[in-house]
């Protein structure tokens, strides 16, 4: 109870930070705005987005990782660091003094370069494997595009007409990043590991692309503000709402005090979309159970030659990647900052028309709310699954995502042509989610069966240690076993905890 109660404490902590951090950009923005130039909000988000919150979150996620798989695996987690201050010496501080001790290590640790090595390259492959994903973000809008001190402000960075596009040449790039640290240390066993690492992210790129044209397809745009659409008065009376922020099925009037309905969400529309999104991009970010181009027990990494803060690239990249593949899937598939239902609502408070700002502050919370739950969602799968074997991960991506991603590409086409309102494609949707759920649950329910049957066909459904065995085990053991186990001074073995 105590851990759960110091969780909830510390996500209220983390959320009153990100309604600060949204309010102080909107006004940061809108004084920019007003007395540098036009579009110099843009340079506010830069800072304040990427620089401030993107790695703010990604280098605590060292930490929170730490103690997540701790709490996982009933573990006490990172303790042992401390800061000698009166007050503060006998307290671990959640780990924090951790995250401050590798950040100093990294910094003032040796910076060594093996003699064979090609030393422009092995000094290029940190900076292309980390400024690729940081550059992501730079096309991820956090808010919406409001009114401050009567300027306009955008809370995103960029916003160029080949938005997804963008996505996915800056993306690319990374592989680039991983094959020279590989090639350039003039390591063996680092070449193997570019090699798999390179191999792995090219094979789900082309799932990921094709993960994404079914939402191409159904709002006609490649730009991620049009995906997001404008709700009623977002930008002044009469923008009416378009893209994720409108609804397919309304169940309240127009001029209804709160409107309620099914909305235009990418994942409703695109579920098979998402699933291979998710997947492909998880693979991209090599962390388990893709993380074979570094498994310790069979491979060793493309960077083992790294030390100090080129290392720590490595490894923070792999973080900022967490990040930005969440804020991605919001913004795709999850309708951005834009909530379920109410938002018309919202959005037409007096006290919201008077303050933009406060309603900015309001849906960037939102937004920022979903990426923290999609961070939490990929460190809970990191901690769950095992690795797989590099030829199971090359079929999944190959073999498997690659021919449904077209079978999509096709399916959705053929709806969005039959049905411009995206109604009928939702409906597939709809059907194409509880087939995956009947599958999933239809699957456990036979191992269930299965376990029971195996149970009772042969005494016990548990070896000693209290693990199922499979049903050619109970076969081989009940052939193998004596009529009577005390003739052949057999005694049960005591359960294992």
């Amino acid at each position: 109870m105590k851990r759960i109660l110091t969780i909830l404490f510390w996500f209220g902590v983390m959320f009153a930070h990100f309604v600060g951090i949204m309010a102080a950009a909107y006004l940061l923005g809108g004084l920019a705005e007003q007395h540098l130039f036009a579009g110099a909000s843009r340079l506010t988000n830069l800072v304040i987005l990427m620089v401030a919150v993107v790695m703010g979150i990604a280098s605590l996620l060292t930490v929170a990782e730490r103690k997540w798989s701790a709490l996982m695996q009933d573990r006490i987690g990172p303790n042992r660091a401390r800061i000698n201050l009166p007050g503060l010496k006998n307290s671990a501080l959640v780990g924090i003094p951790h995250f401050l001790a590798d950040g100093m290590k990294m910094l003032f640790k040796e910076d060594f370069i093996p003699a064979t090595a090609n030393k422009l390259l092995y000094n290029l492959g940190p900076m292309l494997a980390f400024a690729p994903v940081f550059a992501l973000f730079a096309v991820v809008p956090a808010g919406p595009s409001v009114s401050v001190f009567g300027n306009k402000v955008d809370m995103v960075v960029a916003t160029p007409d080949f938005g997804i596009l963008y996505v996915f040449a800056i993306a690319s790039l990374a592989v680039y990043g991983t094959s020279l640290a590989g090639w350039s240390s003039n390591n063996k066993f680092a070449l193997l590991g570019g090699v798999r690492a390179s191999s792995q992210m090219i094979s789900y790129e082309v799932a990921l692309g094709l993960s994404l044209v079914g939402l191409m397809l159904a709002f006609s745009t490649v730009q991620l503000p049009v995906f997001m659409g404008n709700v009623a008065n977002e930008l002044g009376a009469g923008n009416a709402a378009s893209g994720q922020a409108r609804y397919l099925w309304r169940f309240t009037s127009e001029g209804g005090a709160f409107d309620f309905g099914i909305p235009a969400w990418g994942f409703l529309l695109q579920p098979l979309g998402f699933f291979l999104f998710f997947a492909a991009a998880f693979a991209e970010t090599k962390r388990a159970p893709f993380d074979t181009p570094e498994g310790e027990s069979e491979i060793i990494g493309y960077f083992v030659e790294y030390s100090g803060m080129k290392f720590g690239l490595f490894m923070i990249s792999e973080f900022v990647e967490i990040v930005i593949l969440s804020g991605l899937i919001v913004v795709l598939f999850f309708g951005g900052y834009h909530l379920p239902f109410g938002g018309e609502w919202l959005s037409n408070l007096a006290l919201m028309k008077e303050h933009g700002w406060l309603y900015g502050t309001v849906l960037g919370t939102v937004f920022w709310a979903k990426v923290m739950f999609f961070v939490w969602l990929q460190l809970t799968i990191r901690w769950t699954f095992p690795r797989f074997r590099y030829d199971q991960i090359q079929t999944l991506g190959w073999k498997i995502l690659l021919p449904i991603g077209l079978i999509n590409v096709f399916l959705s086409g053929a709806l969005v042509l039959w049905d411009p309102s995206l109604r009928l494609l939702a409906l597939m949707g709809l059907l194409e989610i509880g087939i995956l759920l009947s599958l999933t649950l239809s699957r456990k329910q036979s191992t269930e069966e299965h376990g029971h049957g195996g149970a009772h066909g042969h005494g016990h459904g548990h070896d000693a240690q209290g693990h199922g065995l499979p049903a050619h085990g109970h076969a081989a053991a009940a052939h193998a076993a004596p009529a009577d186990p005390h003739a052949a001074g057999a005694h049960p073995a005591p359960a294992s905890h």
